[in-house]
């Protein structure tokens, strides 16, 4: 960990010690100004290089979000759009709400996105319901052009590759204005009630990160997209729970085992003179379409279709003329296949990156479009991340992965014509620099030609220091800051960082001998003569490394803890990711086995030290981390003196195909294996105090769950303390409600587990 005084030399702080710091409260967390500083947000390279934008939050209001712009050459940076100028008020849907819910921006508003229009002069944003265009040339008072009024909500907004098109879908069908007319051209008709056009279907959205439902082609003469019908997915009634009045949803919802919505891909022009056509995606209808990517000449395409049980994967190539078809390639696996947005064709050479897990690890591979291997491209016993960009002209891909250390995420380089044994596939250039998370963009995007890779925007953090902004040539090396965000005097959280310690990483071995990293904070004054109660803070499920060294809100309450004279300790067990299959996949076909094994070694653990207090530890997830929280104190009550449970999944009968399917199939083909995951056949052995935790309108994690756990646990008679919020979503996204529910954790810990201020913390 670097030390602090020597990376930032700033006197105040290094002068500031612990005892002299400002404590942190709950309420400091969620107030004006964020405590992260003037982080950038959203950070994009225009398609000429020369300036950068990004979102930030406003002094009056962190969550509230405009659109800012560096300009590389004069190093100055301004503001582009006010959002709270242009749409004092924002009128959001009920569609629009759980969107964001989905997107997990439902805390944000203002300009939540935007996207740069390929000639590098315009910028395309929706704000309130509308669409405007910026225009980098114009001055200021008629630099923004409304491009829709009225006519309902639209989502996924897109400037088309060569410029001459908007798109956007509006009432489940998909719309063109030509910008040259103005003239606004719906290009499908049919979307209405269960038919939606050029939408990602909700398990697509919510399971396999695909936020949108149709593809431009590179040349402007075409658009894919995705057609579903959900009249075959089963109603789920539903109550959402507001403060003044209570809705009947009936939302189509494919729980475990039940019918998805059917898929087709269509073809259609933008000048809407013909009807859209259909590419046959298989006789078997029961299937994902989780991706599509047009290859750079614009007269094919490719889109992956994975079977149902999320197996098999097939990549297959469409002629757009003829709409004849092959497959490129197929992968299988044993247990699931994690889908991924590493897919780059080349424009030089008939060839295209793939990535795969097949060697046990995430790796790069460049294949032939005849679909055979040319070469690896990446191999060793270490993740990618992702792709971040691929530069064929200087012969480089780059991609970010946690190679040298298991908590970070660094950026690294590779050759493209490389082979295994000469190129340095095992051992690629990392251009970052220093311990910590680096976030790259690369300005590259599928509506240009070539990518050339002259600089890039590397966003980095840790868990003390909040995001600061730089740009970075091809190499890594500083050009400018975009936002230094340097701690001074000045900053909200110069303060307290003072009194905060940094986190300790560490590992201990699981039962099949892999090691589980931790994260471990400690009260700033720590003394190791002392005993501290602890809380073991969690997530555990698929698809999330908790114990990671990065800025994190969620993670300065852990910190707010720590100051109140708490260990604060978290363990990735196995099945999280970013540690090969070996790693993620011992959890298939039954949840909450070895998850709970693994976090009960790590108890073990903590209560070997003599730091500890071993007669109160704590536990504390949210969503799966909930469902965690429950299932260990349902086998293993007597290691914990209390534990936390928000928004907890409780029976898996009752959650969605996409995710529970992965990894516990069917409830039809694993009945044993759903009983085993779900809370119900171990809550006899529940018996530590609980607080459960639940939004009253959740539409990820139905509320549903935890009614039902109320139930059993009344049933068997024991009691538990209940918070729920009305009109609460799964991330109770307010701020007035996360500060409730953290003021309540916190509350309820301090009561369970003796909560104490470190200087006075007992032997």
């Amino acid at each position: 960990m670097r030390k602090f005084c020597a990376v930032f030399a700033v006197l105040v702080l290094c002068a500031t010690m612990p005892g002299t710091a400002a404590e942190l409260s709950i309420d400091r967390l969620f107030d004006d100004p964020a405590l992260s500083g003037k982080a950038a947000q959203g950070v994009r390279v225009s398609p000429a290089g020369d300036r950068v934008t990004f979102l930030r939050g406003r002094e009056d209001d962190q969550f509230r979000l405009d659109l800012w712009q560096f300009d590389l050459k004069s190093g100055t940076t301004r503001l582009l759009v006010d959002s709270k100028r242009l749409v004092p008020d924002e009128h959001l849907s009920d569609a629009e709400k759980a969107r964001r819910e989905r997107e997990r921006t439902a805390l944000y508003h203002g300009i939540l996105d935007y996207s740069w229009a390929p000639d590098g002069k315009r910028l395309l944003f929706p704000l309130g319901g509308e669409l405007y265009l910026y225009d980098l040339q114009a001055d200021a008072d008629h630099a923004v052009r409304q491009l829709t009024h009225g006519g309902g909500d639209l989502i996924d907004p897109k400037i088309s590759p060569r410029g001459r098109y908007v798109s956007f879908v509006r009432g489940q069908n998909l719309h063109v204005i030509d910008l040259r007319s103005g003239k606004d051209r719906a290009l499908t008709h049919d979307g209405g009630g269960t038919v939606h056009e050029a939408e990602a279907e909700f398990v697509a959205q919510e399971e396999f990160a695909q936020s949108s439902g149709y593809w431009w082609a590179p040349d402007d003469s075409l658009i894919a997209f995705k057609r579903y019908d959900e009249s075959g997915v089963p109603v789920a009634r539903r109550f959402e729970v507001y403060a003044d009045h209570t809705e009947v949803v009936e939302q189509r919802y494919p729980a475990a085992g039940e019918t998805n919505a059917r898929l087709k891909l269509g073809l259609v022009a933008p000048d809407g003179k013909s009807a859209p056509r259909w590419i046959d995606t298989g006789g078997n209808a029961d299937i994902y379409l989780p991706r599509l990517n047009w290859l750079p000449d614009g007269k094919r395409l490719a889109y992956q279709r994975l079977s149902r049980d999320q197996k098999t994967l097939e990549l297959l190539q469409v002629d757009a003329a003829s709409l004849k078809q092959s497959t490129l390639l197929t992968e299988h696996s044993n247990a699931w296949i994690n889908l991924n947005d590493d897919l780059h064709f080349l424009t030089r050479q008939a060839a295209f990156v793939w990535a795969s897990e097949r060697s046990g690890y995430k790796h790069l591979y460049l294949y032939g479009l005849d679909g055979k291997l040319i070469r690896p491209l990446t191999a060793g016993a270490w993740d990618i991340d992702g792709v971040l960009a691929v530069d064929e002209s200087a012969n480089r891909v780059y991609f970010g992965s946690n190679k040298d250390r298991i908590e970070d995420t660094q950026v690294y380089t590779v050759p493209l014509d490389g082979d295994a044994s000469a190129s340095g596939a095992s051992a690629p250039q990392r251009i970052s620099q220093g311990d910590g998370w680096h976030k790259a963009s690369f300005g590259c995007s599928e509506a240009q030609a070539e990518c050339r890779v002259g600089l890039y925007v590397d966003t980095w953090s840790d868990a003390l220091d909040p995001p600061q902004t730089s740009v970075r040539d091809a190499d890594g090396k500083l050009l400018a800051w975009i936002e230094q965000n340097a701690l001074d005097a000045q900053h909200p959280f110069a303060p307290y960082r003072g009194g905060l310690a940094a986190p300790e990483f560490g590992s201990l071995p699981a039962s099949d001998g892999q090691r589980l990293a931790w994260r471990l904070i400690k009260p700033a004054h720590f003394d190791p003569a002392h005993r501290y109660p602890v809380l073991v803070y969690l997530y555990g499920g698929p698809g999330s490394q908790l114990g990671a060294n990065r800025w994190d809100a969620r993670g300065l309450f852990m910190q707010y803890l720590a100051q109140q004279g708490y260990l604060v300790f978290t363990l990735d067990n196995r099945g999280t990711p970013r540690r090969g299959r070996a790693f993620s996949d011992p959890i298939k076909n039954r949840l909450g086995a070895v998850e709970v094994e693994d976090q009960l070694a790590g108890v073990r653990w903590l209560k070997q030290q003599p730091w500890v207090d071993a007669q109160h530890v704590g536990v504390f997830g949210w969503s799966y981390g909930g469902y965690m929280t429950l299932m260990l104190l349902a086998k293993a009550s007597d290691q914990f003196a209390a534990g936390v449970a928000v928004a907890p999944v409780t029976d898996w009968h009752i959650y969605d195909t996409a995710y529970t399917e992965r990894y516990l199939g069917t409830p039809q083909d694993n009945a044993a294996g759903y009983e085993d995951s779900g809370v119900f056949k171990w809550l006899a052995g529940l018996h530590s105090p609980l607080l459960l935790v639940h939004g009253m309108a959740d539409d990820n994690v139905l509320f549903s769950n935890s009614t039902r756990l109320m139930a059993a646990l009344q049933t068997q008679g024991t009691q538990f303390r209940l918070m729920t919020y009305p009109g609460g979503k799964h991330g109770l996204s307010t701020p007035a409600m996360q500060k409730h529910v953290f003021h309540t954790i916190a509350g309820f810990l301090d009561e369970k587990l003796g909560g104490v201020s470190p200087a006075s913390a007992q032997h």
